[in-house]
């Protein structure tokens, strides 16, 4: 009754938009690679001109309440308010983002503890974060704003735990989402539609994390998660190629999956169970060696030995000569 009540108050709050909800998770936000820059401070300076000047005035004043709610959301001392403090942070999120080209505010005094992810082609920017209810758990919340005057804004809602063994293989709608934290968006466009991969970490499994690239497209009716646009085979859907590349790996391992602008290619990690048993993700650790992605041809092209790494005998110089 309580989730329903707390859904029920942002469903009040958010024009046009679905309802924010969450997913409960184990991860911590240290494993996440470094959030990519929202805009240069000159292109924001010049976006902030399409805000009047008192509506930037009333945007600065708001956020300071937002940063208060937001440090008892995140630090409160009694864990099971953080629920309590979200639900309000939401509330005043929305009220804010009503005023008109809200979407050119950058929010500069919370980038410490909102992520503001913008597409690359500033499309659209994603508002997201994660709270701890208690010490095993973490709630993901995430929105998608357009720049708009008006606000239109795409809540999402956490659908990991009942995507099951369908994480690669499903297509999600009508705001449902494979929760987690993004860090990068790219676009490319495939037959004429832009598509964008998300770059996104999730740890709602109590014995394994995920790093994830989940393809996401926009049109008048919403936002829709997954695409058949990676050279991988399905292991569920044999025949069929997945929709969502994801890596699961052990708790407490740092795994990487980024772009890499010199080879312009994403790069992660080869991963191999610590007990030689593939059914088990969550015995999976790096292999020292990387693997890869390159776009081509409308997909992105998986790449066996990305970064080529000699794997050296016992005694073996790095030269090559025998010790």
């Amino acid at each position: 009754m309580r989730h329903f009540l707390f859904a029920f108050t942002i469903a009040m709050c958010v024009v046009c938009a679905p309802v924010f909800t969450f997913a409960q998770s184990t991860a911590s936000q240290s494993a996440l690679p470094e959030i990519v820059p929202s805009q240069n401070a000159g292109a924001m300076d010049e976006a902030r001109k399409m805000i009047a000047p008192q509506n930037i005035e009333k945007l600065q004043i708001m956020e300071d309440s937002l940063v208060v709610t937001a440090d008892s959301m995140f630090n409160a001392l009694l864990p099971d308010t953080h629920v309590e403090y979200s639900a309000r942070f939401v509330r005043q999120l929305v009220h804010a983002l009503k005023v008109p080209n809200s979407y050119y505010y950058p929010f500069e005094r919370m980038k410490d503890m909102i992520n503001f992810v913008y597409a690359d082609d500033s499309a659209f920017r994603i508002i997201n974060w994660g709270i701890q209810p208690d010490i095993s758990s973490e709630r993901y919340y995430a929105a998608v704003q357009l720049p708009q005057e008006k606000l239109k804004l795409y809540g999402l809602t956490d659908y990991t735990s009942e995507l099951g063994k369908g994480i690669t293989d499903s297509v999600l709608t009508g705001g449902k989402w494979f929760g987690g934290i993004y860090y990068r968006v790219i676009s490319h466009e495939v037959e004429g539609k832009k598509i964008y991969t998300l770059f996104g970490f999730n740890g709602s499994s109590p014995i394994s994390n995920y790093k994830f690239l989940d393809p996401m497209t926009i049109d008048e009716k919403g936002v829709t998660f997954g695409a058949p646009i990676f050279t991988v085979g399905s292991q569920t859907q044999p025949g069929k190629p997945i929709y969502r590349f994801v890596l699961e790996y052990k708790k407490g391992v740092q795994v990487t999956m980024n772009w890499d602008a010199e080879r312009r290619a994403i790069v992660f990690d080869n991963l191999v169970s610590q007990i030689n048993d593939p059914h088990r993700k969550y015995t999976f650790i790096p292999t020292g060696q990387y693997d890869g992605f390159r776009w081509g041809n409308g997909v992105w092209n998986f790449v066996r030995d990305l970064i080529p790494i000699t794997i050296l005998q016992d005694g073996q110089a790095p030269d090559g000569v025998e010790k």
